[in-house]
């Protein structure tokens, strides 16, 4: 990067920013769709702004963004459109998509909305003395309600989920954060890429898709569990070195 041209860094770093932005407009088209219940478009959508947050933080760190381009705030513009694409998106979605029980859809909504709300305005929230975990339950619910709709659950365990995961934002479990946590940082983002590109196949198939791809998506969900649960005192020293890497 300090090879190039300056005006071709400063080019970078901020076409890292505009990358980022595009989150909103995926986050409104998810909108649009939901609205006139094209469920597959609008699960499109929010598994495109889903791919753009995945990588956005990368191409920030590649592209020394804090340097070149240190006139936007990318991590607050970041949580910005977080909260529209991983809330108030799928908190439309539950509600249009009779996910739960008709009486419980707007409350459900509303509860999402405000628990969130105080998960992303944590100061701790995305932090971890440089180890980078989220604290509480990351308000993953645009991939819980996408998971809702092609498994066709049950509307009143999908309403049991939603309460559980609302009180797991509260309870102060450090989950990994897949392309920064430090310890095992290489396979978990090998298992990342692998499997969102078996989800990608299934959604491409939708609503025709093999049932099995869902259920193996979710063995993702088991391991990323099972290694925020991980006591961190048994990081390895030669996990640290990947830090700087990604």
């Amino acid at each position: 990067m300090s090879r190039l041209p300056l005006f071709l860094r400063k080019t970078l770093a901020w076409s890292v920013h505009l990358f980022t932005a595009t989150g909103a407009v995926w986050g409104f088209l998810a909108l649009r769709a939901i609205f006139i219940h094209e469920w597959k478009l609008a699960i499109i959508w929010m598994a495109v702004a889903i791919f753009v947050d995945g990588f956005d933080g990368i191409l920030a760190r590649w592209f020394d963004v804090k340097t070149y381009a240190s006139g936007v705030d990318g991590a607050l513009m970041d949580n910005i459109i977080d909260y529209f694409t991983y809330v108030v998106v799928p908190a439309l979605f539950l509600v249009e998509a009779d996910l739960v029980p008709a009486a419980l859809a707007l409350p459900c909504a509303v509860s999402i909305l405000l628990t969130s709300a105080y998960q992303f305005s944590q100061v701790d929230a995305k932090t971890d003395n440089n180890e980078y975990y989220f604290k509480g339950f990351p308000d993953y619910w645009n991939v819980l309600v996408i998971y809702m709709l092609v498994l066709g659950l049950n509307p009143w365990l999908n309403f049991g989920f939603l309460v559980l995961f609302n009180i797991l934002i509260f309870v102060p479990i450090k989950y990994i954060y897949p392309t920064r946590t430090v310890r095992l940082k290489k396979l978990t983002l090998i298992l990342t890429y692998l499997f969102g590109a078996l989800g990608a196949v299934g959604l491409i198939l939708y609503p025709n898709e093999p049932k099995w791809i869902w259920w193996v998506t979710l063995l993702y969900g088991v391991y990323y569990l099972a290694l925020s649960l991980w006591p961190r005192n048994t990081t390895h020293r030669e996990d640290r070195k990947e830090r700087e890497v990604f």
